[in-house]
């Protein structure tokens, strides 16, 4: 469904600096994939999916969407793609179905056809009821449901996330993954999304590609990802950071340790054993150890090991 290579995007800030947002992205999705671009804000996601979507021309690089070349077809790219932006795009004053059937209209549906596709998506996406609604009613769920309507009303091969979750509470955001899995397993479509969310990645990707400083560090299904960090994650809160960190990285059964905030994080081959020795080594040298947690690799693991930093804690671009 997607084909890319070498896609590229730099940007000149007003004061003449020239900024490499994405640096040479490679990538494949194929029909019926969810695939999720993983990364903390600033590393290239939305800029890599904005030019696949034909709203942003590549500085280098090429792509095919569906068969269609991303510099020469470009109309032919948007017929087979909805595109739901991360800040979305309605119109707070007009109702639910005026601003479906108009989507609709836009892309060349007759008017009873688009409200007949309305009604549809409205039942598909629980907004039922909604159609006489006026959208800055609604609640935030409900929003971000409709742009996914928006997005679908018609029904493209392709859907595109940015950040579909951000600023929903935990139950509308776990509602909302349950609509985006029902596209491909009830509907047959094929998903790229971009978050910085370890557990939607995890929770929805068939894939995940982790984007770093403009290019892509690591790819594969979350499992096989965190399979490549090998044993148990032990994390010390420590009072004095480094000393512990001195003392612990001359122990030849400890690897991969890393200062976080508050303490260290060790990847150790057997932390149920492993865990309360190095605890003893840093309680005898006069280290006061506050906690002590164990825990399986994640994805967050994954990118430390990647990259020297946590994804929850990287800082905005």
């Amino acid at each position: 469904m997607i084909q890319a290579g070498g896609l590229a995007r730099t940007f000149r800030t007003r004061g003449g600096k020239t900024v490499e947002a994405v640096r040479g992205i490679d990538l494949e999705v194929g029909a019926g994939e969810i695939v999720g671009l993983l990364g903390p804000n600033g590393a290239g996601k939305t800029t890599t999916q904005r030019m696949l979507a034909t709203l942003l021309l590549p500085t280098a690089g090429q792509a095919t969407i569906g068969g269609c070349d991303l510099r020469r077809d470009p109309v032919g790219v948007r017929r087979q793609l909805g595109y739901v932006s991360q800040a979305g795009g309605t119109n707070p004053a007009a109702k639910v179905d005026e601003e479906l059937v108009t989507q609709g209209q836009l892309y060349g549906m007759p008017r009873a056809g688009a409200a007949a596709r309305a009604r549809q998506l409205r039942a598909t996406l629980d907004l039922a009821e909604l159609g006489d609604r006026v959208i800055k009613t609604l609640s935030g769920g409900q929003r971000r449901r409709l742009d996914i309507a928006l997005g679908l009303m018609h029904a493209p091969k392709l859907v595109f996330l940015d950040e579909p979750s951000t600023g929903l509470d935990p139950q509308a955001r776990a509602n909302l993954w349950a609509h985006i899995r029902a596209l491909r397993d009830r509907d047959g479509g094929t998903i790229l999304l971009t978050t910085h969310y370890l557990e939607e990645a995890d929770a929805l990707c068939d894939r995940i590609l982790i984007i770093d400083a403009g290019k892509i560090v690591a790819s594969g299904a979350p499992a096989e990802l965190k399979r490549r960090i090998s044993g148990d994650v032990v994390t010390f809160e420590v009072d004095d950071v480094a000393r512990a960190s001195e003392l612990l990285r001359g122990r030849c059964d400890a690897r991969d340790l890393t200062v976080v905030e508050r303490g260290l994080r060790i990847t150790v081959d057997r932390g149920e054993t492993q865990a309360l020795p190095l605890m003893r080594a840093l309680d005898d040298a006069g280290v006061r150890v506050g906690a002590m947690h164990i825990a399986q690799p994640s994805l967050d693991d994954v990118f430390l090991a990647l990259t020297g930093r946590s994804l929850r804690d990287a800082p905005s671009a």
